[in-house]
Order: C-alpha cells, then sequence, then structure tokens
C-alpha cells in the first residue's frame, strides 16, 4: 500500500492534566503516515483521485489546535479518526509529541496505527 507523508506539522492548543497546561497553549508536533493507493492519481495527475494532503493537514491541525484534550493518546485517536474519515484512506499512523514536556527529553508523545476495522461498530 502506497503512503502519504505530513511530517511534523505543528499545532498550538491546550493538552495536558496539570492546571498550568490547562490554561496555556502548548507547542503538539504531529506527525502522518497515511495508507492509500496513489497509482490512479500517479498516472493521471488527477489530484480528485487522491487524498488532498493540503486538506486533511488543516483539519488535522485546527482539531489539535480546539480539542482541548487531557492526553496525547486521546488527541492521536481524534486524529486517527479525522484520517480515516478521508476517501481512500485505509489505515494511519498517528505520531502526537509534546516537545519539551518532560525535563532532559526532545519530547514525549505517543504512537498509534489504526485501520477502518478499528472503529466498526
Amino acid at each position: 500500500m502506497d503512503k502519504i507523508i505530513i511530517k511534523n506539522l505543528i499545532a498550538r492548543g491546550i493538552i495536558g492534566i496539570n492546571d498550568w497546561e490547562r490554561e496555556k497553549e502548548q507547542e503538539i508536533r504531529i506527525n502522518l503516515v497515511v495508507y492509500t493507493d496513489t497509482k490512479q492519481v500517479g498516472l493521471s495527475d488527477d489530484l480528485t483521485l487522491s487524498v488532498n494532503y493540503r486538506t486533511l493537514a488543516k483539519k488535522v491541525q485546527h482539531h489539535a489546535e480546539t480539542a482541548a484534550r487531557l492526553t496525547v493518546e486521546a488527541l492521536a485517536e481524534d486524529i486517527a479518526k479525522l484520517c480515516l474519515e478521508e476517501k481512500g484512506v485505509e489505515k494511519v499512523k498517528v505520531t502526537v509529541e509534546k516537545p519539551g514536556a518532560v525535563r532532559f527529553a526532545v519530547s514525549v508523545g505517543v504512537k498509534i496505527k489504526r485501520s477502518k476495522d478499528d472503529y466498526k461498530e
């Protein structure tokens, strides 16, 4: 399966459990690997046959900036669901990080991999 990669998308939003984290926006770094078939768009050069990564990035960034989640785990799940709602997306890997959240670490975060099957009722 082909992949569309969105690397180091930056959002500023409320995330965390501490009082100061609920009041002050923090940097949130997001990486996506979106699994889809790019063959038809590659052969035709017709964008309507592909996942529009610009639109997807804007949706993900907006959600991260407005969701005000307590955990990076919850935000990662939200983002995975958003990605899987896009036409043609079969599976996604989502990494959500909070730079500088832990002393002596560049960042902390989670990485999840989800498919449409994970959200079937």
